[in-house]
């Protein structure tokens, strides 16, 4: 298979296990996939959507957030791990949000980078699943896959993304990014993996992976 063929697999191959592609994070609007996207990190999704509604309950707006304390945020948050930054980042946030843009959340990655604890990661989810932006988050499931399928060299998630925006079609990327998470959970994990399941890197998989994977068992 050439390159283009391997990426129109992957992408026939998605499409097929995954037409409906619900972002994983419970929210309402732009401010709380914000909340939920930084609390995400080094946290499941499933873990951050039992959260979120009882933060939510008390704050789930930039001037309801200022009136918490950023203790009051940490103990609630405490379940997520990396609570004291977290907590930070989250009241630090809604303080700027209501300074600078009227409560709202901004609409470009520039703006939204410059928020506390919000990295490019995060500005990307907002920006392709708040605003309908085309952006390419890469989160862990992606950057193991990109390797795996040998579509990406793996040294960083800033070279994954580089190569993943290369590759496929602009439209695609919003879709893509969550089919591929999705795929990386339910077929190609991290740990316990079951390369007969795993249809796209058994097809396409990069040599030195699908060797090492064989020697292991």
């Amino acid at each position: 298979m050439t390159k283009d063929e391997k990426v129109q697999f992957v992408i026939d191959t998605l499409n097929e296990l995954y037409p409906e592609t619900p972002i994983p994070l419970d929210h309402k609007d732009a401010y709380t996939l914000l909340v939920a996207v930084l609390l995400s990190a080094q946290c499941t999704d499933a873990r951050v959507n039992q959260i979120t509604p009882l933060l939510f309950a008390k704050a789930d707006n930039p001037y309801d957030m200022v009136k918490l304390s950023v203790e009051e945020i940490q103990e609630i948050i405490k379940p997520c791990g990396l609570s004291p930054m977290k907590s930070k980042g989250i009241y630090g946030l809604s303080q700027i949000l209501i300074e600078k843009h009227n409560g709202a959340v901004p609409q470009s990655f520039e703006a939204l980078e410059a928020l506390p604890a919000v990295g490019h990661k995060t500005a990307s989810v907002v920006m392709s699943q708040a605003f309908g932006v085309p952006a390419f988050p890469v989160d862990t499931h992606i950057h193991r896959l990109m390797y795996r399928w040998n579509l990406s060299n793996g040294k960083n998630v800033q070279q994954t993304e580089k190569d993943a925006k290369r590759l496929f079609p602009k439209e695609l990327w919003n879709v893509l990014h969550l089919q591929i998470i999705y795929y990386g959970r339910e077929y190609s994990p991290a740990r316990s993996w079951n390369l007969e399941k795993d249809i796209i890197t058994k097809t396409i998989g990069r040599k030195s992976v699908l060797e090492e994977y064989s020697k292991s068992k």
